[in-house]
């Protein structure tokens, strides 16, 4: 096996095979500093803790490891029923050399198995072994693939579990629920679970096929209802209990919380803050846990806060006022806790530096959890929604931590401003040319408006150039990750980014560089720096 270095906390592990990267991730199973797996293809990637081990000790345990010859175990098996009229079919099927009813015959009798997830939680790639399956993707991806679309990308078939932008050949589609949170598991295709088609020519009869393990829609709906109900029961109206009200929200207003690690084998990422020292220091400032869930704000908004409490604002900066329901304005200024009314309306300006407000609340925001988090991932659609005028929030019990006032100044860059972030190169930079590595770290790139918390979309004068050319099969990311699509321009992966990608990875940012990147303004310029870094 090849050990590469993915970032200064997660090892890329090369496999000879797919069969041998799902044995040699059920290896690793509980070894010692590994925080979380995510198996691809041919690869698994490995995230570790630093504190518990180095990444010289880890790639040298991985490397010695002794794998069972052994096919991986199946848990379980579900039948999930397609109707067979998707857009590509007749071009995958012409790429095939086959006719469209051949290709979906063989479909249908080939036994598949999920082999991993990632990409968004549910999606499965699903794998058979019968060879006439390896089909590329389409050249241009689409903008938009509807939930439950049946499709087709080299060795594997997926099913997109909620409407996304993607790459692979349509050639069906399923009524099948592939994620469903109330469900146990949540994920339907969930690995080593084996996989039949069952083909329905009629769309009418999609609803009555039999699903395996689908969830209960209705059922789901129910709950949500009554999870809906019961925070309203605990907002302003139906009691004493304290609230947040969103009177105008911001481009982007958020729940967040430190995120959902562990969910890798269900395709969900860890999520969370994407400025985590702004969350830390608003909870240390009110008197909560570190983690406790707080508002994340893409530019200016006004709330109302219902009840008394202590509130303050961390991250990016900019003007802000608190004005009573009397109409009368309080000084209040950034990292330092106020009191707050019933009433009182406060209003975050436009940041002057920075992106993301953080509002912390004493009690945290209580907000219905989703896996243990209540963190927004806005690619999986997990979480609460974003929030909208007139969304009334429940704060939690008074904190019982030790305050910790006054967080320490930050240099947070405005639009135009100059800002070094530090990386390390990996695991892809060998499918580059030796100018493209050179064109990272010596050209200025800025962050383009086409950015969000999946990714910052970069735009350099000098497009990064590759030297080995094709697909490569999908394999685990890192948030940080720099990953580069076929245009040469990068893309640098927030919190929200998928797990998985077929794109190359030239290289990923620092720990301590993370919360600089989800500062980061339109038209801030940015300069790379490498961190010498050995995976032993």
């Amino acid at each position: 096996m090849r050990i590469l270095t993915a970032s200064d906390r997660a090892l890329l592990v090369e496999a000879a095979d797919l069969d041998e990267a799902m044995r040699l991730n059920l290896a690793w199973e509980g070894l010692p500093g590994v925080v979380e797996r995510v198996p691809g293809a041919r690869t698994v990637l490995v995230r570790f803790d630093p504190l518990r081990v180095s990444a010289t000790e880890l790639a040298r345990t991985l490397a010695a490891t002794e794998v069972d010859a052994a096919h991986p175990s199946g848990t379980g098996e579900v039948t999930i029923p397609v109707q067979y009229d998707g857009e590509d079919l007749d071009e995958a099927a012409s790429a095939l050399g086959v006719s469209a009813e051949e290709l979906v015959n063989r479909h249908l009798a080939a036994d598949w198995r999920v082999a991993f997830s990632g990409f968004a939680p549910g999606f499965g790639y699903v794998v058979s072994s019968d060879p006439l399956f390896d089909v590329p993707r389409r050249s241009s991806p689409r903008t938009r693939v509807p939930a439950g679309s049946v499709a087709l990308a080299g060795p594997f078939t997926g099913v997109y579990p909620r409407e996304s932008p993607g790459g692979w050949q349509l050639i069906g589609r399923t009524d099948a629920v592939m994620w469903d949170i109330d469900r146990d598991p949540p994920a339907l295709l969930s690995p080593g679970t084996l996989v039949r088609f069952e083909r329905v020519r009629d769309a009418a009869r999609l609803g009555a096929a039999h699903v395996g393990r689908n969830g209960d829609g209705p059922a789901r709906a129910r709950r949500v209802a009554e999870q809906h109900a019961a925070a309203d029961a605990d907002a302003p109206g139906f009691g004493t209990a304290s609230a947040v009200e969103v009177v105008r929200p911001s481009l982007q207003l958020l729940v967040q919380d430190a995120g959902r690690p562990g969910f890798a084998a269900l395709g969900v990422s860890a999520s969370g803050a994407a400025d985590r020292r702004a969350m830390r220091d608003a909870n240390r400032a009110v008197g909560n846990a570190a983690a406790a869930a707080v508002l994340e704000s893409v530019g200016g908004a006004v709330l109302r806060f219902h009840g008394a409490g202590v509130a303050v604002v961390t991250g990016a900066i900019g003007a802000l006022a608190l004005t009573g329901a009397e109409g009368i304005a309080r000084p209040i200024l950034h990292g330092e806790p106020f009191a707050t009314f019933d009433g009182d309306e406060l209003t975050l300006g436009y940041p002057d530096r920075g992106l993301r407000y953080v509002i912390g609340v004493r009690g945290g925001v209580d907000a219905a959890p989703a896996l243990g988090s209540r963190a927004t991932d806005t690619l999986a659609g997990l979480g609460p929604e974003p929030l909208s005028a007139g969304v009334v929030l429940p704060i939690g019990d008074a904190a019982s931590h030790p305050v910790e006032p006054g967080a320490v100044p930050r240099d947070l860059p405005a639009s135009g401003d100059l800002v070094e972030l530090e990386i390390t190169l990996g695991p892809r930079h060998d499918w580059f040319t030796a100018e493209a590595l050179q064109v990272l770290t010596t050209q200025e790139w800025t962050v383009t408006p086409r950015s969000d918390r999946v990714g910052i979309r970069l735009r350099g004068e000098v497009a990064l150039e590759r030297s080995v050319g094709g697909e490569l099969p999908s394999e685990g990311a890192v948030t940080g990750a720099i990953q580069v699509p076929p245009d040469g321009q990068p893309v640098l992966f927030l919190p929200d980014h998928p797990l998985t990608g077929g794109y190359p990875i030239i290289g990923a940012l620092t720990y301590r560089s993370l919360d600089l990147a989800g500062q980061l303004p339109p038209g801030a310029r940015l300069r790379f720096a490498v961190q010498v870094r050995s995976a032993g």
